[in-house]
Order: structure tokens, then C-alpha cells, then sequence
């Protein structure tokens, strides 16, 4: 499929890996996301523009590759990228003091519920509006993300499970689909996924009164 689109140059050929083309938007998709990940381990809010660059980049990667429901996610990723920046700013008690909490029980019956249902819907959608050659996968993977930002967006720790789950399937998921260096991109997400989640889970056992009264 070809995407013409003003920015359509980002969807040149950078190189090739073997016979298959790499753009210049997966090129810079994998250092703008390589980047936004490494600043949600560190926790700094930096991590919302870089992140909105990132997701505009891979949207057009994932429309190009014929991945529509990951094409789509982008959109509602950059609203979603919005309110995390906002909820950082000002969610806590002070600017920059939204801290990490544990996933409480009402919140995760909410995101499991929301994503089965998104999981059904998109699969159907895609099955039957599109030429997609994965829908399930596609619309799992896009589900599983958006419960995984939602909760970055409120610092929920289990978050990075929701990103560790996805990067698990999408790593071969890309493959499948030829975009080889996007799927390397997210072997790296998956071990800074990993290297958030000790991160994280550190930074809530040093606040033991704050992990008291979420738990709560």
C-alpha cells in the first residue's frame, strides 16, 4: 500500500536491510521512541513531546505497512500523549509530583473490560472493512497499548506489564509485516520496558506512606 500524504518524502527509502526498504519515518520513529522510552524510565515529562513526534512518525510507518488499527491508535495516541503531559504537569500535589502508585482493583476491571471490548471490535472492523492480513493481532496489540499509555499517564507501575505484553507480540509481529528496523526498535522498548518496571518499583518502595494509601 502506498500513502500519499504531504509528508510523503518520510516514506523514501533511508536504506535497505537486505531487499527490504527501511523509511526515513521508521528511521526516525526508532530514534524519537528509543528516546521517549528511555525519559519515561527517568520519569521526565520531556517524554510527552518526544513521544507525540514518535507517534506521528509511526503512524505513518503503520499505514504504509497496512497495520490500520496501529495506524489509527497513533491518533488517539496523541491525545492520549496530551492528557499524560497535562497529568504530569499537574495531577499531583505540585507541578512534576504526580507519583508512582500500584493499579488499584476497580482500575484494572475498567482497563480489562475496555480492552476485550476494543480487542472484539477492532478485530471485526478490520476483518471486514479492510484489507488487513492480521486483525486480531493488530487490534489486540492496539488495546493492550492503550491501557498501557492510560496508565503511564497516571504513573500506575503495572503499566510496564501492559508495555511488556505488547512488545511481546509486536516484536514478530513487525517482522511479519517486513519493517524489520521498527521491529528491532521494539526490542529495544522491551528491555527499557523492563528496566522502567525495576525503576518504577523502586521509586514506589522509597515512598512507603504513598504505597500505603494506594493500596488503600
Amino acid at each position: 500500500m502506498s500513502v500519499h500524504v504531504p509528508l510523503g518524502p518520510l516514506l523514501e527509502p533511508a536504506f535497505h536491510i537486505g531487499t527490504v526498504p527501511t523509511t526515513w519515518a521508521e528511521l526516525l520513529g526508532f530514534a524519537t521512541g528509543a528516546v521517549n522510552v528511555w525519559l519515561v524510565v527517568r520519569q521526565n515529562i520531556l517524554n510527552w513531546p518526544i513521544g507525540i513526534a514518535n507517534v506521528i512518525l509511526l503512524g505513518l510507518v503503520f499505514l504504509d505497512g497496512g497495520l490500520y488499527a496501529d495506524a489509527g491508535l497513533q491518533v488517539v495516541y496523541v491525545a492520549l500523549q496530551l492528557y499524560g503531559w497535562w497529568v504530569w504537569l499537574y495531577g499531583g500535589e505540585g507541578r512534576d509530583a504526580l507519583p508512582v502508585r500500584r493499579t488499584r482493583r476497580a482500575e484494572w476491571a475498567g482497563l480489562v473490560a475496555a480492552g476485550a471490548a476494543g480487542t472484539a471490535l477492532l478485530t471485526w472492523a478490520l476483518s471486514e472493512w479492510t484489507d488487513s492480513t492480521v486483525p486480531f493481532w493488530d487490534a489486540l496489540t492496539t488495546s493492550i497499548s492503550l491501557m498501557a499509555t492510560y496508565g503511564q499517564s497516571r504513573k500506575l507501575l503495572e503499566s510496564w506489564w501492559l508495555w511488556i505484553t505488547a512488545d511481546l507480540v509486536y516484536i514478530p509481529l513487525y517482522l511479519y509485516k517486513d519493517l524489520k528496523l521498527t521491529g528491532v526498535l521494539y526490542v529495544i522498548f522491551l528491555a527499557l520496558c523492563v528496566s522502567g518496571l525495576l525503576a518504577w518499583r523502586r521509586d514506589l518502595r522509597s515512598r512507603p506512606a504513598d504505597a500505603a494509601a494506594a493500596a488503600a
